[in-house]
């Protein structure tokens, strides 16, 4: 369950750091507290998997989902780039979170 719970975490900070993201294009009260809501959720859910997890793993998959998903996001809703090197990028960011997950 705290494995669920870990990545759940890792979505909200997906969507904080989306809603950083927005605030720079629009600033809007409402883009605030969004932001405000999603790495609250975020912090929340990581402190309770972390009873159970390892720090140093459930900190790094956290911050893998983070990174990958945000970036996914900027090139699906941002028109950010989507050059072979990034997309190579991600992928080992996402096999070293796997790996992480299967060591430890």
């Amino acid at each position: 369950m705290d494995w669920i719970i870990l990545i759940i975490a890792g979505f909200f900070e997906m969507f904080g750091v989306a809603m950083i993201n927005r605030l720079s294009i629009k600033r809007t009260f409402s883009t605030v507290l969004l932001i405000i809501i999603g790495f609250s959720f975020s912090f929340f859910l990581l402190s309770l998997a972390l009873k159970s997890i390892p720090m140093g793993t459930g900190y790094a998959i956290w911050t893998g989902i983070g990174v990958v998903g945000s970036t996914l996001i900027g090139m699906i809703c941002f028109n950010e780039s989507t050059d072979w090197k990034r997309l190579l990028c991600i992928l080992v960011i996402l096999l070293s979170s796997i790996g992480l997950k299967v060591i430890g």
